[in-house]
């Protein structure tokens, strides 16, 4: 086991990493920009590095300074967390040749899922069915684009190859506006990830997001850890997660996971990874697959009572995993809703003083925040600021719980989507199960109209 660990991340997740840490006895090292300097993970660190200034380009993206904190604290390994650098292969390939582990997959690894072409095919190969749509890159002539678009079908969907976070997409529903879209997406392609390349698939009317957790060593020994349903989300970013995913057929679930891992297996994945599905009419589309961390990994621990996190860095210091698949049984049900500092209606981010903060208990709650009462949300980085977990026996507990512990909470000096969370623990279709990834979206626009 390492005896140091770097954590190059910031927020709640780079406390989460700390208290993995500490439980497994390892020393952690805190980087922070100017802004996080009294944050609660940094004074709980063993040793803290201010790495730059505010703007992440200059701290939380500055490779050079991460990997100069890493070799003053005599640290022997980097935990990217999620986000930042957590899928940047460029980063992982640094942190080796620096001598140091990098916690998560190989940097080829990260190189081949994170370009969404090259990761469709290799998961066809692996045998994981793929969203309708071109074999490759999107090809440049406007007469091939429209021959393409024509025997996909319309909606179609753009995409940037190097894209995430829900960024690089554009739905186009006539041929009048694909050429304009091709356009505007290749753009924003280049401006966000440096990379033009945008592919063209099926648009589906109507789907789930629901995504496989996976864990698997360096022995080639992997297993999944259930699913998670993540269709409540706005512009393609989640707002709520769940799992195990309601009402799929066992048999599927089964199916799923079993390909996933092999899958694992013939690319030689390494570490905790997630790959993700459009679900409908009863088949699994592969849309991507997640090379680290996920923010909503806290539901799959609760139903299967398995520290990821640890598990992810036992994998990382050459450890067999110690689980097999006939270890892994989900129990009960679990949710969770993403604490965001933004208005809960209209978005916006809301940074600003904390002036009271009180997050609730009880049977099956779980907090995963760095926030407290007097904490300075930033406003330069991402809103999250806390995630809220409810488990219970079922589905209809869980829910209950939540309800009775988003009651309990108390957040005041900024705005948060609070509100929103309590709003859809009554919703009948959430009550449900089983709404699609676009169900928010209509709803929050249904808001807006009776409002105006």
């Amino acid at each position: 086991m390492f005896e140091k660990i770097l954590i190059a991340n910031r927020g709640e997740i780079a406390l989460r990493i700390q208290r993995a840490c500490r439980e497994l006895g390892v020393k952690t090292v805190a980087v922070h920009s100017e802004a996080d300097a009294a944050a609660k993970y940094v004074k709980l660190a063993d040793e803290s590095v201010c790495i730059g200034p505010p703007p992440s380009a200059q701290s939380y993206l500055n490779i050079p300074a991460i990997i100069s904190a890493a070799e003053v604290t005599d640290a022997q390994a980097i935990h990217p967390g999620y986000g930042f650098l957590a899928e940047n292969a460029d980063f992982a390939e640094r942190v080796e040749k620096s001598g140091f582990v990098f916690i998560g997959p190989k940097a080829e690894t990260i190189r081949l899922m994170g370009d969404k072409v090259n990761a469709k095919a290799a998961m066809k190969k692996a045998g994981l069915q793929c969203v309708p749509g071109g074999e490759g890159p999107l090809p440049e002539t406007p007469e091939e684009i429209l021959k393409l678009a024509e025997e996909i079908g319309y909606p179609v969907i753009i995409k940037a190859a190097g894209g995430g976070g829900g960024r690089g997409m554009r739905v186009v529903h006539t041929e009048a506006a694909l050429l304009t879209m091709v356009q505007t997406t290749r753009g924003e392609a280049q401006a966000a990830f440096g990379d033009p390349t945008i592919y063209m698939e099926k648009y589906l009317e109507n789907p789930r997001h629901i995504e496989v957790q996976v864990l698997a060593d360096k022995f080639k020994h992997a297993v999944y850890l259930g699913d998670r349903d993540c269709s409540m989300q706005r512009r393609h970013q989640k707002i709520i997660e769940e799992a195990p995913a309601p009402y799929l057929p066992l048999r599927a679930r089964v199916r799923i996971g079993e390909r996933c891992t092999e899958a694992c297996q013939k690319i030689g994945y390494e570490g905790a990874g997630t790959f993700e599905f459009l679900y409908e009419n009863g088949e699994f589309y592969f849309i991507e697959m997640n090379t680290r961390l996920q923010v909503e990994h806290p539901v799959t621990e609760m139903v299967t009572g398995i520290d990821i996190v640890q598990l992810q860095i036992r994998v990382a210091a050459g450890e067999k995993l110690p689980i097999k698949q006939r270890d892994v049984v989900i129990r009960g049900h679990a949710i969770e809703c993403r604490i965001n500092a933004e208005d809960p209606l209209k978005f916006m981010p809301s940074p600003g003083r904390i002036t009271s903060w009180h997050m609730p208990g009880g049977p099956g709650i779980r907090v995963d925040s760095h926030a407290y009462n007097g904490y300075f949300v930033p406003p330069y980085y991402d809103s999250l600021v806390g995630k809220l977990i409810a488990y219970g026996d079922t589905r209809e507990q869980a829910i209950r719980r939540m309800g009775i512990a988003l009651s309990e909470a108390v957040v005041e000096g900024i705005q948060t989507n609070l509100p929103l969370h309590v709003e859809l623990m009554q919703d009948a279709a959430f009550l449900r199960g089983g709404t699609g990834i676009h169900y928010l979206e209509q709803k929050i626009a249904k808001f807006a109209k009776a409002a105006e």
